[in-house]
């Protein structure tokens, strides 16, 4: 069975629970104490063993992208004045995994974006990360899904109970059936 090394991560949708700031900023780009969100899910993912990030972006949203790419004004910047510390940690994220961006053109849901991803992933086993659901966990839960996988020799989901006047909010799964290998994250 082949190993998970290539994650999906839809970061195409509008962000419409958080206008006007969404407007001009991706919600992925909303900074978490000192770096965007979009950044934990990447570090997440590579810390579990993930080699590639594909995200599944839309118009607008290219500072995704950006953010995992070289700087060049801003590198150079911090290397004239010094900034030995800063100019690593800026140039630290365009190492942190190989990073393919493809184009959900129209808004048509999750799994939608997750199917423009295929001529990418190809044939190989996946993991899925939505780029604004942080979990502080350890070690990391997509760590603990690709494991679970590897010993199922099946997809598996993380789901998060949430309550019935909440359901509007999310995408639900009907998950009353058995829970074979439920794991606290």
């Amino acid at each position: 069975m082949k190993k998970i090394k290539k994650a999906v991560v839809p970061v195409a949708g509008l962000g419409t629970r958080f206008l006007p700031a969404t407007k001009t900023v991706p919600k992925e780009m909303f900074p978490i104490v000192d770096k965007p969100s979009i950044q934990y899910i990447v570090e997440e993912a590579v810390q579990s063993g993930i080699e590639q990030i594909i995200f599944v972006n839309a118009r607008g949203k290219e500072a995704i992208e950006d953010h995992f790419d070289t700087h060049i004004e801003v590198e150079t910047l911090l290397k004239d004045r010094k900034k030995e510390k800063l100019l690593e940690e800026v140039q630290s994220l365009t190492k942190l995994a190989s990073i393919v961006t493809v184009r959900q053109k129209k808004p048509l849901g999750l799994g939608h974006a997750i199917l423009c991803a295929k001529d990418v992933v190809g044939n190989e086993p996946f993991a899925v990360l939505l780029g604004d659901d942080l979990v502080d966990a350890s070690p990391p839960c997509i760590q603990q899904l690709i494991r679970l996988f590897e010993e199922e020799k099946s997809s598996v989901i993380a789901l998060m109970e949430v309550e019935k006047n909440q359901t509007p909010l999310y995408g639900i799964a009907d998950a009353t059936q058995r829970k074979k290998n439920h794991l606290p994250i």
